[in-house]
């Protein structure tokens, strides 16, 4: 069994955990999401329709990822934002006979969701991602570009 390490990676330390480590710390649909690239229900997750204000952080390991100012309604069901803080790392997924990119947070490599080119401006880019990986973060950072 592979234990929890960190490993210096720049300035931050990667988060590295067992299967049973993180089933410890998320609900079952978090982990099969995050841990087993599985995907929530559309339209199942309250952060879909969320208005607040704030920064969407990795629900494994709290690295931010999505500012709310770069959230629009995509009408798909799950949140979409239109850029990522740069915490993300991308990888071709060609699972269900489909070729699409992968988001994962860089920090723990948890599975996010999928990015499509068919966003608005000014990226043209949309970041669908599930809810339940994710926690809002209204109280720290008001998600504002420059903040």
């Amino acid at each position: 069994m592979r234990k929890s390490t960190q490993v210096e990676k720049g300035k931050s330390s990667r988060v590295t955990k067992s299967d049973a480590e993180w089933r410890q710390s998320l609900t079952p649909e978090q982990f099969h999401v995050t841990r087993e690239h599985g995907t929530e229900r559309a339209f199942s997750h309250p952060y879909s329709k969320e208005k607040r204000e704030g920064m969407y952080r990795c629900i494994c390991c709290g690295t931010p990822l999505f500012s709310s100012d770069a959230k629009f309604d995509s009408g798909t069901g799950w949140p979409s934002f239109t850029d990522a803080k740069g915490s993300v790392i991308t990888h071709e997924d060609t699972s269900h006979s489909m070729r699409r990119i992968e988001v994962r947070c860089a920090n723990c490599d948890a599975h996010l969701g999928h990015v499509f080119p068919d966003g608005p401006g000014p990226t043209g880019m949309r970041y669908c991602i599930n809810g339940c990986s994710l926690n809002l973060d209204a109280d720290k950072n008001d998600g504002k570009s420059g903040t």
